[in-house]
């Protein structure tokens, strides 16, 4: 069966359920239709754009400038606070609606989502009258539009939701890839930032058909391991799966939300260990082993990002799964903000064949392996402060366990 998702995307969601909300109470304007903007507490460093308006984007407003500049370039711009608990009854309003229809929907951030309409095509017919009744009921049951992308995989479903905005219905099939996406600047391919797209264009890559046809030998000293994903990327391939809540009671994950952004790789890198630990923590008391470790991260804007790997033994030792999920963080991180850090452990066992190579020592892995279990004991028996590892001697992050 050829795989058929979708991605559904609300258009502007801060700003148009921050409308919604001030209509509901009696507002007398619609700020989608207005210079108007969702911005931070200016007294602090928060005091950015979040979102905005049409009207105000054609005044140059950007998402993530300093609300000082904004107002500079649009005098008379009106400024709504952000009210999360209010997306949040948003959001839950959106997928609960979209469950009736699916089992398997994946959440990608607080106001977009995977549906694996293959699944259920069986049921509903054609895809694109189905995309058209679902949208309208959107809209019509809801207060705010969506944009829609149809494709074979998921980065082809995200790509086409992205093509044209608002309230639209995109494909971007298998056959479409090398008319409709290899022409789009590379800025535009998902997960490309501007860290990467910058040195591509350096390298006389432009286009992401540019990337799909680059050799990757070419590639490879820039990007190591990297280089890979961004050429499957740019040629639309992309073989995850959607991760519903459902397939998600296969695995165990935990996630960390901060209080303010982190920006820098240290900073990342000892929030990652803390969870590594937990996780493994969690493992070890089940008898089980994960076989693949997912690193997730969101943004400011609760956009997420997700990075896996496959290893070769399966594994419950917290150094193993921390220096992998460092190499991920590594690989997908952008040098952008981030407010929430991940891991998932997937594809998890009871029982390990451990596969040794020339240069690794299993008494060595044993040993560390018995260390973990020792130091599980007595955190258990004296509490999680008794004992902890050296690179999370006074670190903040540790405090807040």
């Amino acid at each position: 069966m050829n795989l058929l998702i979708l991605h559904i995307d609300v258009n502007n969601a801060f700003l148009s359920w921050t409308a919604i909300d001030l209509l509901n109470k009696g507002y007398k304007e619609d700020i989608r239709k207005i210079n108007a903007v969702i911005g931070g507490d200016e007294s602090k460093r928060a005091g950015i754009v979040l979102a905005k308006s049409i009207s105000a984007k054609t005044k140059g407003i950007i998402t993530g400038e300093p609300l000082y500049t904004a107002r500079k370039k649009c005098p008379g711009l009106q400024v709504f606070p952000p009210n999360y608990q209010l997306y949040q009854e948003m959001s839950n309003k959106l997928f609960k609606l979209l469950s009736k229809y699916s089992p398997d929907i994946e959440v990608f951030s607080i106001d977009e989502c995977f549906l694996d309409y293959g699944k259920v095509k069986k049921l509903y017919g054609d895809v694109m009258p189905f995309a058209i009744k679902l949208k309208d009921e959107i809209e019509s049951t809801l207060g705010f539009t969506v944009n829609i992308g149809i494709g074979n995989n998921k980065l082809c479903a995200k790509m086409a939701s992205d093509f044209e905005k608002p309230n639209k219905i995109h494909t971007l099939y298998d056959h479409e890839i090398e008319t409709k996406m290899w022409p789009l600047p590379i800025e535009n391919l998902f997960g490309v930032g501007k860290k990467t797209s910058t040195k591509l264009r350096g390298l006389k890559i432009n286009t992401i058909g540019d990337l799909a046809n680059v050799s990757y030998d070419k590639l490879y000293p820039y990007f190591k391991n990297q280089t890979s994903k961004m050429i499957d990327s740019a040629c639309g391939r992309d073989y995850s799966k959607v991760v519903s809540e459902q397939s998600e009671s296969k695995c165990i994950s935990n996630s960390t939300t901060l209080d303010h952004d982190l920006r820098t790789k240290e900073e990342l890198y000892k929030v990652l260990h803390v969870i590594s630990e937990n996780l493994s923590v969690v493992l070890r008391s089940q008898n089980r082993y994960a076989h693949v470790v997912a690193v997730i991260l969101k943004d400011r804007y609760f956009k997420s990002y997700t990075h896996q790997k496959k290893l070769k033994n399966a594994t419950n030792i917290t150094s193993e799964i921390f220096e992998v999920s460092k190499k991920l963080l590594d690989e997908m991180w952008d040098n952008e903000p981030i407010r929430l850090v991940g891991i998932r452990l997937d594809n998890l066992v009871k029982e390990v064949n451990y596969q040794m190579s020339l240069f690794e020592s299993f008494e060595d892995r044993n040993k560390v392996s018995k260390l973990d279990k020792t130091v599980d004991d007595l955190k258990a028996k004296y509490g999680y402060n008794v004992i902890g590892k050296a690179y999370l001697k006074d670190s903040n992050t540790n405090k807040n366990r």
